[in-house]
């Protein structure tokens, strides 16, 4: 029996000696502050904000009775250790891309992005209406952690690049960031993929340790300052549609709060998950022309590259598939997107084409 086996039966088997006790749960008392640690440098644009927000909502919506006290990446642990310290007791919660942690179980990913995967309403859509939520707490009943979407970047750009993009062979050896199985789909092409915290990645590219990197979008991007060092701009990715951000709690934690502070927890996340996607999404459209307006070129991939990135990302997936709960959520999730992709197709794409050849 594999580790990850062990620890889902184990959970499992506890949680069911419990429930025949008929023991009546045990609330902690009193006011508490629980430690929540990022893997965001403190003022990244909209992704530090997303942490600050669900953490004064909890504060607020509980009246103080239970506290977050926010330690941004580096504070307390590191940006990728952020996973560690909550299933360890370190901290009590984590906010942060759920795609970092694809080490620890692969089917992490589609609770941030996956190559070729959904658009921001598609994962909600999933998430909320279709079993996705579901899957994200059977995943993290195997490592004692509780978690919900807590944040969206909306559609991710193809990144920044020293030189053009006109083929897949472009990149062959090419030294670029990019994180999750995006980045493993990325490394099928050729590309030398690194992973590196937000809070690295200018240095990183201004240096020359990477040749190129993906962030979030405009707005983000620009507040990083890459336009700075390259005016090679490519705004549709493969890589992240719809990224959502989440907040996971410490399992034992989360069931020592009240029925209330735990729906509070549920609540704050997803309003925290809607406000942070209207906030890139109302950002994005000006930052990018100011980017322009300073000389940074706006660029597609070709069709020849994009017909590429699938065919990668599918090999990732495949590989993956022998994971028993990768390919449950891989498969709920899929059948949930096309689901979803067929009406909106129908609906908002058909009047969006439309508007916009009436308005102009």
């Amino acid at each position: 029996m594999d580790r990850r086996s062990f620890l889902k039966n184990t959970a499992i088997g506890g949680s069911a000696a419990a429930a025949t006790s008929l023991a009546a749960p045990a609330y902690a008392q009193g006011n508490r502050t629980l430690t929540l640690v990022t893997t965001w440098g403190r003022g990244l644009a909209g992704v530090h904000d997303s942490a600050q927000r669900v953490a004064d909502n909890i504060t607020a919506l509980t009246d103080g009775q239970v506290t977050v006290d926010l330690k941004a990446a580096g504070e307390l642990v590191g940006a990728f250790e952020v996973f560690d310290a909550v299933t360890s007791g370190q901290a009590d919660m984590y906010h942060g891309a759920d795609y970092y942690f694809v080490g620890q179980h692969p089917g992490y990913a589609f609770f941030t992005a996956v190559p070729m995967g959904m658009t921001a309403q598609e994962l909600v859509n999933w998430y909320y209406m279709d079993g996705g939520m579901e899957l994200h707490d059977e995943l993290g009943q195997i490592f004692g952690l509780k978690s919900f979407l807590a944040g969206n970047t909306g559609a991710q750009s193809g990144g920044w690049f020293k030189s053009e993009i006109n083929s897949p062979e472009d990149f062959q050896g090419l030294k670029f960031r990019m994180p999750g199985l995006g980045g493993q789909a990325l490394g099928k092409l050729g590309a030398s993929v690194q992973n590196l915290p937000g809070a690295e990645v200018y240095q990183a590219l201004a240096s020359g340790a990477i040749d190129g990197t993906e962030w979030i979008g405009p707005w983000a991007d620009e507040k990083a300052g890459f336009q700075e060092i390259t005016k090679i701009y490519y705004t549709s990715g493969f890589h992240e549609p719809g990224a959502g951000l989440s907040l996971a709690t410490n399992r034992e934690v989360f069931e020592s709060l009240t029925p209330t502070q735990q729906k509070i927890i549920e609540i704050a996340s997803a309003e925290c998950h809607q406000w942070n996607l209207a906030q890139f999404l109302s950002e994005n459209a000006a930052a990018l022309q100011r980017l322009q307006s300073a000389g940074v070129t706006v660029r597609e991939f070709p069709d020849a590259v994009w017909d590429a990135f699938g065919r990668a990302s599918q090999e990732v997936h495949d590989e993956n598939m022998g994971d028993e709960l990768y390919k449950k959520i891989y498969d709920s999730a899929m059948a949930s997107m096309r689901s979803s992709s067929e009406w909106i197709a129908k609906s908002t794409g058909a009047y969006l084409a439309q508007r916009d050849r009436v308005l102009g």
